[in-house]
């Protein structure tokens, strides 16, 4: 297996099972110790992260069949806008549960990920867009 995209898969089934993980969390555990607002973020936090888990493993499955560079940076853009909105929301959501004040510098974090991911679709659009089809040689 090519070992770009083992690494690709590899590190796209680490942030399913984190996904998962703070999936799991936020419905056994955090329902009863943050406000409804902290777990109304939290969710939307982990749905992202399933979605653009998702985004980076075909990603991951579109650089195996092309061999395009591009898209193995593509799939580690995801995964760093991942950890910027998702990780910050996380972060902000549990300030008051961890006992942390002052976090003005996280939340600068939420929109650059969400750049960071909306860039990382647009790229996979012009991606996309500049792949030739196979030529007919009939």
């Amino acid at each position: 297996m090519h070992s770009k995209f083992k690494l690709l898969v590899l590190l796209t089934a680490l942030m399913g099972m984190l996904a998962v993980t703070m999936g799991a969390f936020g419905s056994h555990y955090l329902v009863e110790k943050i406000s409804e607002r902290s777990l109304s973020a939290y969710k939307t936090a982990v749905q992202y992260q399933f979605y653009h888990t998702l985004a980076m493993f075909c990603t991951a499955l579109l650089y195996r069949i092309y061999r395009i560079k591009g898209l193995f940076y593509i799939a580690l853009y995801f995964m760093g806008g991942m950890f910027l909105f998702s990780g910050s929301i996380y972060i902000l959501s549990l300030k008051d549960l961890l006992g942390i004040q002052n976090l003005k510098f996280i939340g600068i974090l939420t929109p650059i990920g969400g750049l960071a991911l909306i860039g990382s679709w647009a790229a996979i659009f012009f991606t996309v867009v500049r792949i030739k089809p196979p030529s007919k040689d009939n």
